[in-house]
Order: C-alpha cells, then structure tokens, then sequence
C-alpha cells in the first residue's frame, strides 16, 4: 500500500512538471509536445479547445484497449495518470499568458528540459499518464516491434503537420525539444551518477583483485574462462565502479599485468551491496 501511495505521489509530481513545461514553454511559442499531447495542442492552436479535455478524449480507446490487452491493475494506474495530467494541463494553462522566455529557442530548450523531468519522475516509478505509453505497453507486449520506430513515426507525423501549419522554424523547435526532452527523461529514470562496470582478462588476476579491494574499495566477482584459441583457463574479473574509479582501475591493472585485456562498459542502474544498501562494500 505504501509503494502504491509512493507510486502515485511521483506520478503527480511529474504530471504538474510535465504540464507546467508545456504551458510555461510550449505553447506561447507554438511549439508542440510529442505524443497525444502534441496532436492535442494543434487543435489548441486551431480550435482553442481546451488541450486537457483533448488528451483525456484522446486517450479513452487507448485505455480500453489497455483493459482488453494489459489487465486491470496496469489500467487502474494508467486511469489516474491520464486525469491527473489531464486536468493539471487545464489547471496551469495560466502559465502560458506569462511568456517567462521570450526567445523561442531558449524557451524550447527549457521546456524539453523541464518536460523529460517531469516524464522521468513518472517512469522512475513505472508509472504512466496515458497516450504513447499505453501504446508501448502493447507493443511491447504482443508484437515483436521497435517501440521506439513507432514513437518516432507517430512525432514525426506530428512535425510534419506543425511544419505545415506553423512553418518549418517552430517545427525544428519543436524537435529539438522534443529530443531533449527523451534524453532527460532517461537520465531521470536511469539517474545521473551513472557506473561502470568492468570486466579484466588477465593471467595475474590475484594482485588485481587484492589492488581494486585495497585501492579502490569495491568488491570483484571472479568468473572462470577459457581463451577459445589456446584453449587455456583464465580468470575473468567483474567489477562495478563509479566514474571518477575508472582511471585508478586503469592504473592498478596496468601495473599488475601491461598485458591485461579490459572491456568499460556503461551500466544503467546498479543495485545491491556498496551501491544502493547501507554499509556494505562488496559486489
């Protein structure tokens, strides 16, 4: 139950993040968010219909299909996520009579700014507030298709009617938004003090592994290997470190084995002993 108040807390956070970004940022410029609320915001434009109302009819099939194909619990959540930001969009439009930034350019790059936050705080929680996210959950689901093919086709198709209406420069505007926007929205959810993990090929693994325990304090998985060529047993070491780690992992391998093979990678979320649990160092 708590998770559950946790949950919807952060998704309403999000959706007065997401709806103030669009009101206080978008739409003085005419520029359009990506989605059901971006095809919402064209008939704002056009129409003046309120885009809140627009995006909770807009998203009434999308949430019957969810019933039909996701089951009941997901819907209950995508439900309160669609009328909360429906209603948080109308309940802010107020911002837009402000025009906080004058420069379109710099207004577009807040807004994105400020929209993948308040899309990262919902997904940070796996929750949703309707439009393209119900449509990723099917995807994802039942069809063996790149969601993020037909994300892009739905904002593309969106980008070719805001150039149509509103001219080429607020559609490029609005892209590049749109696109910082998605990139905020992961370093949200993935969060920014991003690890690495390392993997160590080396014949005198017993000095690196007693080095990065002395030097650099994390623990090492040990995992055994075999060279396919010579068909000799290695060991193959494993560890996670932070990014102002790497250059002294670099270091201590080098000075135990020149030879060493060493593969960085990037590691979207770590969790478990040294990282997200409390007084514990090993991996």
């Amino acid at each position: 139950m708590r998770n559950k108040i946790n949950q919807y807390l952060w998704v309403a956070i999000g959706c007065v993040v997401s709806s103030i970004s669009i009101n206080a940022f978008l739409v003085p410029h005419h520029l359009l968010s990506g989605g059901v609320s971006g095809l919402a915001l064209i008939f704002y434009f056009l129409f003046g219909l309120p885009v809140g109302v627009q995006v909770f009819v807009m998203n009434l099939p999308l949430l019957y299909a969810a019933y039909r194909l996701l089951g009941k619990e997901y819907t209950i959540g995508t439900i309160f996520g669609t009328i909360l930001f429906s209603f948080t969009v109308d309940a802010t439009q107020f911002f837009s009579q402000y025009n906080l930034i004058d420069d379109p350019i710099i207004s577009a790059i807040t807004g994105g700014v400020i929209s993948g936050i308040g899309s990262g705080l919902i997904f940070r929680v796996n929750g949703s507030a309707g439009g393209l996210d119900i449509v990723a959950a099917i995807v994802k689901k039942y069809y063996a298709l790149n969601f993020g093919v037909v994300g892009f086709a739905v904002n593309c198709a969106v980008m070719l009617v805001a150039a149509m209406l509103f001219g080429l420069k607020l559609a490029m505007l609005t892209l590049i938004s749109m696109f910082i926007s998605a990139n905020l929205t992961d370093k949200v959810v993935e969060g920014f003090n991003r690890r690495k993990t390392v993997f160590i090929v080396s014949y005198n693994t017993d000095s690196i592994v007693e080095a990065i325990l002395k030097e650099v304090g994390r623990g090492v998985t040990i995992l055994n290997g075999e060279g396919a060529f010579t068909r000799q047993s290695k060991k193959v070491l494993f560890v996670v470190v932070s990014l102002t780690q790497i250059a002294k992992i670099k270091q201590l391998v080098h000075e135990s084995d020149p030879q060493a093979f060493m593969i960085v990678q990037d590691a979207a979320e770590v969790m478990g002993r040294g990282f997200t649990l409390p007084n514990s160092r090993q991996l």
